[in-house]
This record gives C-alpha cells, structure tokens and sequence, in this order.
C-alpha cells in the first residue's frame, strides 16, 4: 500500500500539494482507493481517498494504528557534514531507515562545511521514513558548534569517534563491547579532519567515551553508518537472546 507524510492529517485530512500531487498525478489514485499516511510522530493511519485533487487530496480515516519506533530508546547521531552534501545526505537516508531519533549537524574546529541545509536534509529524512516503512521522523538539528553539544547535559552514554594517530588510541574501546544494549545512546562523529585535540579532551571531561568503529580508517559518512548499525545489532543481539 502506498505511503504518504502529513504531520497534520489527523486534523486535516488533507495531503498537501507535493503529496497530493504525487498520489494523483505520478500514482494515479483515484477516489475509494486506500492508501498509509503517517504524521511522523508515530502514528500512521490507513485511509481512503474521497477528494482526488492533485493539490489538496481529500481522505477519511479508516483506521488508525500506534506505530513506536522498533528500538523504543533514544538514538542520536550527531555527526560533522561532509564536503560533499550527497554523501552525508546518503549517510542520513541510510541511518534513518535503521532508525535514529535526532540528528544533530556538527560544527568543529576542521570542518570544512559551515552551512548546511536542513530542510533539504528532512525532505530525505521523510523519504527514508517512508521507505522503511516507520511512522516516527527524525528531529533535524540545525547546525551547532561541537562544543555546544558536548556541554550539553545527555541522561545516557556518550561515544566520540575518533582516529586522529596523534591521538592516544590507547584510551578508545570497541563501541560493540561498550555499548549497553537499550540505553538511550549519543554518539558524535567528527569532520573530514576528525576531531581537534581540544574537542576530544573537552568531550572526555565530559564523560564521553572514546570509541573506534574497527581498524580501518573509515569516511565521516562510513563511520555514521557504522555506528548506527553496531547500536542496532547489539540491540537486536540482546532481544534474540531472551
């Protein structure tokens, strides 16, 4: 059954016009035909059509289903953009459909991105909501200064990622064996130019973690990737366990 994106449909029950043009004139639904909306905020609702206007498309509530997120614990990637926005927007598409709850956009002493552009960053965000099936949209911070986040208080565990050699690997473990499957969980990936010094000392002060995701030096984007996977498969390695 084709899926649509409204955060308002409970009130509405109205698409707006991207989604109403998309249902009608790409789709071609007509009236009586079912279709899944969702409102992002967990609930998704299976609906008829009774206006088929490709800029407002009427429909009515056939039934109504609580969808919470599979992980039912706080994830937060808070990760630096990368040079080129299409691998970062591919980083963001991918984590999502795994399922993460906020993404926060770093701003570091190395980065070599200063402005990115969050509504765009959404529109792939829903785009991947809705391919993976999920009700729940991610919250997309605008872009906030390393520090800032790290000084933000976070009632949970905190990873920084790090691989700078002149940084002293010692001190990192292997986020599998640290995280604690359930927790709610935030993990920051820095920059192109990793981190600077001074930002990982702040965020060991802090009580971040220091983690490395393996032994291969991996891309800002890989990284992302790699650490919302690990979350999930810990996750899931404890629910098959029970």
């Amino acid at each position: 059954m084709n899926r649509f994106y409204q955060p308002d449909i409970a009130t509405t029950l109205t698409l707006d016009e991207d989604e109403s043009r998309h249902a009608v004139k790409v789709l071609r639904l007509t009236a009586g035909d079912l279709i899944e909306v969702v409102d992002g905020q967990g609930m998704c609702y299976r609906m008829r059509i009774t206006l088929a206007h490709p800029k407002r498309c009427g429909v009515e509530v056939v039934e109504s289903v609580a969808t919470p997120t599979h992980w039912g614990h706080q994830i937060v990637l808070a990760v630096a953009p990368t040079k080129h926005i299409d691998r970062l927007e591919w980083a963001v598409e991918k984590c999502t459909e795994m399922g993460i709850d906020r993404l926060i956009p770093l701003h570091g002493h190395n980065s070599e991105r200063t402005v990115v552009k969050t509504e765009r960053l959404q529109r792939v965000m829903v785009a991947a909501m809705k391919q993976s099936l999920g009700a729940t949209l991610p919250q997309c911070d605008e872009m906030t200064p390393v520090m800032r986040v790290i000084e933000t208080p976070f009632d949970g565990q905190r990873f920084i990622a790090y691989c700078d050699a002149m940084l002293p690997r010692e001190q990192r473990k292997v986020l599998a064996r640290e995280y604690k499957a359930g927790s709610d969980v935030q993990v920051l990936i820095g920059p192109e130019g990793d981190f600077s010094p001074e930002e990982v000392e702040a965020a060991l002060q802090a009580g971040f973690t220091p983690v490395t995701l393996g032994e291969s030096r991996l891309r800002t984007e890989t990284a992302a990737v790699m650490a919302i996977a690990t979350i999930h498969t810990v996750d899931q390695l404890i629910v098959d366990s029970l």
